[in-house]
């Protein structure tokens, strides 16, 4: 039979077969040897003997995340707070250019829009012009903006995706018209959601799956080569091919097509800014490998 990893704890993975059943396997050693671990979001082939199975074949996966360690995700609910916490863009363009890389696409869900002052949602509004992305707005303990949500879901594996303390066990309790976590205040001590969710996991809503995440508060780029930093940002894509240099990497090179584009107000000044630091960190942390 064929199915999908639901789940997997402890060496056991859930497997959603096409018929709606879920089994409890166990995988062949064999894959072991092909150093290849099943995960959750596995297209797998089972063989099932007295209620259960054995992960027989993994199917090739159309898309990896490492963390939250989950395959074949093609959509990002990318879930930020604009108060308590306060938002943080630097983290906020970490998660953006990380699905980007893993060619996931990005929905940004800004969420607590009631908590912020007419000034600062307006400065909010300033920062998200020109961003590349599809920008909602929710209020997910009201159910606003929800509909919106649940519109995209259907034939797609979206993984919520956001550190912790912005709502996204919520969120996710919205979608889905039932409490199916337990959701907690923010800790007014330290600024962080009290709920951690423990593993991931597919749930079925809207025609689709989802796939809810450990909230974290640090996302690392270094592996991204600084060649490839540039195609992780979309706002960028229509400038690649007109500068003047095939190499360029639209820092210091003159006749770059996307320089020029930020001074048409065309690229977002903040996101800008964020690809010149992030390309010079990846550039260091490269020197400091050769340097040993």
């Amino acid at each position: 039979m064929q199915g999908i990893i639901i789940k997997g704890i402890g060496g056991f993975y859930y497997v959603k077969t096409e018929d709606g059943n879920i089994f409890e396997c166990k995988a062949r050693g064999k894959f072991r040897f092909d150093e290849l671990t099943p995960i959750v979001g596995d297209r797998v082939d089972i063989e099932v003997q007295n209620g259960k199975g054995v992960i027989d074949k993994i199917h090739e996966r159309k898309s990896k995340l490492i963390r939250p360690l989950v395959a074949n995700v093609n959509q990002a609910f990318v879930v930020f707070a604009v108060k308590n916490p306060d938002l943080n863009l630097e983290l906020l363009n970490k998660f953006l250019v990380l699905c980007d890389y893993n060619n996931v696409k990005s929905i940004l869900c800004l969420n607590k829009t009631d908590l912020c002052s007419e000034e600062e949602y307006m400065n909010i509004e300033k920062i998200m012009e020109n961003l590349g992305y599809e920008v909602l707005h929710i209020r997910a303990k009201e159910g606003y903006g929800i509909d919106k949500l649940k519109a995209k879901l259907k034939d797609n594996i979206t993984v919520l995706c956001g550190p912790s303390g912005v709502g996204k066990s919520t969120l996710l309790n919205s979608l889905i018209g039932k409490s199916y976590m337990e959701t907690g205040e923010v800790s007014l001590k330290i600024g962080r959601g009290k709920h951690t969710t423990r593993h991931s996991e597919l749930i079925e809503v809207e025609q689709g799956l989802m796939v809810d995440t450990p909230g974290f508060s640090t996302v690392d780029l270094s592996f991204i080569e600084k060649e490839q930093l540039q195609f992780c940002f979309p706002e960028f894509k229509p400038y690649l091919n007109n500068c003047r240099f095939s190499s360029c990497l639209h820092n210091k090179e003159p006749h770059c097509a996307v320089k020029e584009a930020l001074n048409d107000k065309k690229i977002n000044p903040y996101r800008y800014e964020f690809y010149i630091k992030t390309l010079e960190e990846i550039s260091q942390g490269r020197n400091k490998k050769w340097q040993k």
